[in-house]
């Protein structure tokens, strides 16, 4: 089996932002949701170059999709040199050691419903940090206390990695997981 090395993949621009955000997420840079997202799943939905260093033999599947193959080149001692990727039923074989340049476009396409929600999830959590609610509660919080008396006071105790844990404490990474494999 073929091994990817090195991923170089340049981003033009990213989807919208969904419709129904709160004043709050809605505020946030979409780009940042974005790149949380695509840093989780191998799904592409817009269009961008890629160049993929792999090391051979065996077969090899792109580990972005949708991808599509535009050149393909193996180091021969000093140089590049171009080469015809012979076709295998998950992607392409490489007949040599390599390493292989592999250049692509990767992306396209709408961007499913579940992907929306993730986006929706994931920006609603994260936005709690900027602006609390009493009424939902806190992001990632382990504790709040409340005193009401004299003086009406809050205070909450959150894990420190709670922005690290937020693709998986908003929900978004379970409605991402069909689009974490290429396959």
């Amino acid at each position: 089996m073929a091994v990817t090395l090195k991923q170089v993949e340049t981003v033009a621009t990213y989807p919208d932002a969904p419709t129904g955000l709160s004043t709050e997420a809605a505020a946030l840079d979409p780009v940042f949701i974005w790149q949380r997202i695509e840093a989780y799943v191998c799904h592409r939905f817009t269009a961008r170059a890629v160049v993929w260093t792999v090391e051979g033999p065996g077969d090899w599947e792109p580990p972005l999709i949708p991808a599509t193959v535009n050149a393909a080149q193996v180091w021969a001692g000093e140089a590049w040199s171009t080469v015809e990727l012979s076709p295998a039923p998950d992607g392409f074989r490489l007949v040599s050691d390599g390493p292989y340049r592999i250049t692509a476009t990767v992306g396209g396409g709408t961007v499913p419903a579940a992907m929306s929600e993730a986006f929706r999830r994931l920006a609603e959590y994260v936005s709690d940090g900027i602006k609390p609610s009493m009424h939902k509660g806190r992001s990632g919080a382990s504790s709040v206390n409340f005193s009401i008396g004299g003086d009406l006071s809050g205070s909450f105790s959150r894990n420190p990695a709670w922005m690290a844990r937020a693709m998986i404490n908003s929900g978004a990474a379970d409605l991402l997981r069909p689009y974490r494999r290429a396959t």
